[in-house]
């Protein structure tokens, strides 16, 4: 079905239309200077498409939670925990809600992890739910910034990797991006360059001008016209809008933001004496002053060389206190049976899988002073590695065997965090016990997202580590070429029917 949304009018007078099937497969990019009308663009695009197709608002400073009262947006306030807004972008996929995410009040780390893991629940959706839905992002350049700023790295590249998906890998899952930037030199360019559709608006900035041109297919000495453009005038280019630079006014909006642009307002007519009143006379709801307190004088130093020169007293060594007997010494066998025993404990806990290894490991210490085990405690690496192990369930016949010590030895060369995965699929190739399911794989990743399990299967499969197969049943079997073994056909929608943490009787040969 082809709906035309009303964008406003163009230079000649005519409505400007805008494709909003052609947008949701090319994607729009809106570049302006602050004050250009990118927001008012944004407002008039979300009102005259809210009926056609669902919407997500990424909003950072809580302008578009207005469309609540007059559209039915759900406002979604980002001051959760990051697992929180991850489930709720899925259920929002699942039934179909219009929603805006208000990001006011925090800062620009917490934004960013914020909206990583809201976009990264849009974009881990079911295949089921794949519905069209249109993201529009205000401010794209706090979200996916060209450069390092004062943020620390992890926020940015999970913001950036979010971004990166919505634009890239989005279309295919029902996601158009519509991003707006005040320059294009402040957003990522793999952001800005899956974008088809865009909107000019007015920019001063020589290398912004330069590139507006390049995108819009004008030449040079055409770009001096991006100055002269009046708020809430751009020139658009695209499928979706036009096949040539076509010049164009943004139409009138039903909802206003909370904020507007400063307007002059004349000065209050007061009389000095009463302006002086309000200024140093505190109010009613005020705080009371606190006094600071002034720093002591400084003691002369003939004080300090009288104080030097005094004898010092003699002091009386108090009798020390008994010293707590050391721990036993622990054989081997006693260490290994006594860590593996923990690891059981830790991974017993249904919420383990699901914990990050850092916080796993601190429990992992404090066990181990409280069972007193002696020598010298496992480093993060190998505390990571025991882990996999353990969460990939291997009885002590399977550890034995020279397939699993060939399992455990390619497994090095993974990351630390789809080790578990990896060595979970396996122990089952290796046992030929029946291939794990989606939500199996997940559980050993630490996720609930089913999905994420089968792109680690496609990640070991594109490396070469193993081949998948479908049976006529729709039952999956996995082949280790380097092992010489498969696993048995397992159904991969099956739920993960075992325990959490449940662990195998552990040898030293399975950590090693």
């Amino acid at each position: 079905m082809k709906v035309g949304i009303d964008m406003g009018t163009t230079s000649a007078g005519a409505p400007a239309m805008l494709d909003l099937e052609e947008l949701l497969a090319t994607r729009l990019l809106v570049q302006g200077n602050s004050g250009s009308g990118k927001s008012h663009l944004l407002r008039r695009l979300i009102e005259q498409s809210a009926q056609w197709v669902q919407q997500a608002v990424i909003d950072p400073e809580g302008d578009f939670v207005t469309l609540a009262d007059r559209f039915g947006h759900v406002v979604v306030d980002a001051a959760r925990t990051e697992a929180e807004l991850t489930r709720i972008a899925g259920r929002i996929r699942q039934h179909r809600v219009s929603v805006v995410l208000n990001l006011e009040g925090l800062d620009a780390e917490e934004q960013m992890r914020c909206a990583a893991a809201f976009l990264g629940g849009l974009f881990d959706a079911d295949r089921d739910h794949w519905y069209p839905l249109l993201v529009i992002v205000d401010e794209a350049q706090l979200f996916a910034p060209a450069a390092a700023g004062e943020v620390s790295d992890e926020a940015r590249k999970a913001s950036l990797g979010a971004m990166t998906n919505l634009m890239c890998r989005g279309r295919k899952r029902g996601l158009a991006g519509v991003i707006a930037t005040q320059r294009l030199a402040k957003l990522a360019k793999n952001v800005a360059a899956e974008a088809s559709n865009f909107l000019m608006g007015r920019t001063f900035l020589d290398i912004d001008m330069a590139r507006a041109a390049d995108l819009l297919g004008m030449e040079r000495r055409q770009a001096e016209m991006f100055r002269d453009l009046q708020r809430g005038h751009f020139v658009a280019l695209g499928p979706a809008l036009s096949r040539r630079p076509l010049p164009l006014r943004i139409g009138p909006v039903e909802t206003s933001a909370r904020s507007s642009s400063p307007k002059l307002m004349p000065l209050p007519d007061k009389p000095p004496e009463d302006a002086r009143e309000l200024i140093f006379t505190p109010g009613e709801d005020e705080p009371p002053r606190v006094v600071p307190r002034r720093p002591p004088p400084p003691v002369p130093t003939s004080d300090i060389l009288r104080q030097v020169g005094r004898p010092r007293p003699v002091l009386i060594p108090l009798p020390a206190a008994p010293a707590e007997p050391p721990a036993p010494a622990m054989s081997t066998e006693e260490r290994e049976a006594a860590i593996a025993a923990i690891l059981r404990e830790i991974l017993d806990d249904p919420d383990a899988s699901f914990r990050s290894v850092a916080v796993l490991y601190q429990d992992f210490l404090v066990r181990c002073r409280i069972r007193r085990v002696s020598g010298e405690a496992l480093d993060l690496p190998a505390f990571r590695r025991r882990l996999a192990v353990a969460r990939a369930g291997v009885d002590t016949r399977t550890a034995e065997s020279s397939a699993w010590e060939r399992a455990v030895a390619i497994s090095a060369s993974l990351s630390d965090d789809i080790q578990g995965v990896f060595l979970l699929v396996a122990q089952a190739a290796v046992a030929g016990a029946p291939c794990p399911s989606d939500a199996a794989l997940a559980r050993a990743y630490g996720s609930r997202s089913p999905g994420r399990a089968r792109r680690l299967l496609t990640y070991f499969e594109e490396r070469g580590l193993l081949v998948c197969r479908t049976d006529f049943r729709g039952n999956r079997v996995v082949a280790f070429p380097d092992l010489d073994c498969e696993t048995a056909p397992g159904d991969p929608s099956a739920p993960d029917e075992a325990q959490p943490g449940t662990v195998a009787d552990e040898s030293p040969a399975a950590g090693a």
